[in-house]
């Protein structure tokens, strides 16, 4: 059974009426923002379920353009977010769908750069202003943002986890759990790690370096004071 804190209980620190439909929302878009890295111009925000029915009257569009901005959950300039959008020259766009058999909280996020690159990531916000993400770029992965983690798109030979884990061992970081998806032996594969310690750039640097890495991501948790 799961363990419960107190903001599970009492609800995160946010702007907005409902932790599902604004804190969740700003969280998974500002890890979807993340993911796709600096220069976003354009996001289409695919809503599916409740999401889909209730995104204007719970605030859920200007929490979910808040994250893109980067954004925390109880930033007071959320409620601008739009506005602020339009003034760095971002294009929203707004899609009710059928995500299929998911929670009804849900939103896949096609992000598109200033060089042209795509990101499509998808999650879920599962209630009180918890998370999960559980794809990206159709490659399944499975993480909540409640530990810092670590994502790489890594070519899939043998060594590549033992290396990354060597970094981790040289800088003091207990691996808490890790999840490792592939599209075929041989071809890229996905990697999702969760760590008991913030994730410094001196890491990331050091696993970027390493010859089989594609790319790497880093989320440190949202909590009150920034990611």
């Amino acid at each position: 059974m799961r363990d419960y804190g107190v903001f599970d209980i009492l609800g995160p620190i946010m702007i907005g009426p409902s932790s599902s439909h604004t804190a969740g929302a700003a969280r998974l878009a500002k890890v979807a923002a993340i993911i796709a890295g600096e220069k976003i111009i354009k996001v289409e925000f695919l809503l599916h379920g409740s999401f889909a029915q209730t995104y204007k009257g719970h605030g859920t569009d200007k929490a979910l353009v808040a994250g893109i901005l980067n954004m925390d959950p109880w930033d007071e300039n959320l409620r601008e977010s739009f506005e602020i959008a339009r003034s760095k020259g971002i294009d929203i766009k707004f899609t009710e769908t059928d995500l299929g058999d998911v929670h009804p909280n849900t939103v896949k996020f096609i992000i598109t750069k200033e060089d042209g690159h795509i990101t499509e990531v998808t999650g879920s916000s599962i209630g009180g202003g918890n998370i999960l993400i559980f794809n990206i770029d159709g490659q399944n992965v499975e993480f909540t943002g409640e530990h810092p983690t670590i994502i790489t798109q890594h070519r899939d030979l043998p060594g590549v986890i033992s290396k990354i884990s060597s970094v981790l061992y040289e800088h003091n970081i207990n691996i808490a759990g890790m999840r490792v998806y592939r599209s075929g032996k041989g071809k890229m594969a996905t990697m999702a790690l969760e760590t008991d310690s913030l994730i410094s750039d001196e890491l990331m640097n050091k696993i970027r370096h390493i010859e089989e890495i594609e790319n790497v991501k880093f989320i440190n948790p949202i909590t009150e004071g920034g990611i």
